[in-house]
């Protein structure tokens, strides 16, 4: 029995002290409740502001996709143009060269008979680096 008795006591002790430890427990508790809220408050908002967020940068990203795109778009087209424009100016060159050595060597006949007299014939015809008279003397031949 003294080990009983002994053990009873002990609980019997936690009952009167352990309510006490309760109660203030349960007190702090509540004390607690208004400033936990607040912060369960202030968690939901911020998590409504970071999924607005989300939103904004979501709908910024496609746009600035779609902008990426129409970049591509004209830097692609602006390229082809350029390397046929580049194609056409080399072809240009290389029969201006051959038009320039053909007439130092004193082939100013023989160089209308070539085919690279029509390409210079286009080229002086579409520029406009040339005076008219100087046109009109030059597409004579």
């Amino acid at each position: 029995g003294e080990k009983e008795k002994d053990l009873y006591d002990k609980f019997m002790c936690w009952c009167k002290t352990g309510g006490s430890d309760l109660t203030a427990s349960i007190e702090a508790a509540k004390e607690k409740v208004p400033s936990v809220m607040a912060e369960i408050e202030a968690s939901e908002a911020k998590i409504a502001q970071a999924k607005e967020d989300l939103k904004a940068a979501t709908a910024e990203r496609v746009a600035a996709k779609k902008a990426m795109e129409e970049a591509t778009a004209v830097r692609e087209k602006e390229a082809e143009a350029f390397a046929k424009e580049k194609a056409e100016d080399d072809t240009n060159i290389a029969a201006m060269q051959k038009a320039i050595a053909a007439l130092e060597r004193g082939m100013a006949g023989g160089f209308l008979q070539t085919a690279t007299a029509p390409i210079v014939r286009r080229i002086v015809q579409g520029s406009d680096a040339i005076e008219d008279s100087d046109r009109q003397q030059l597409l004579a031949f």
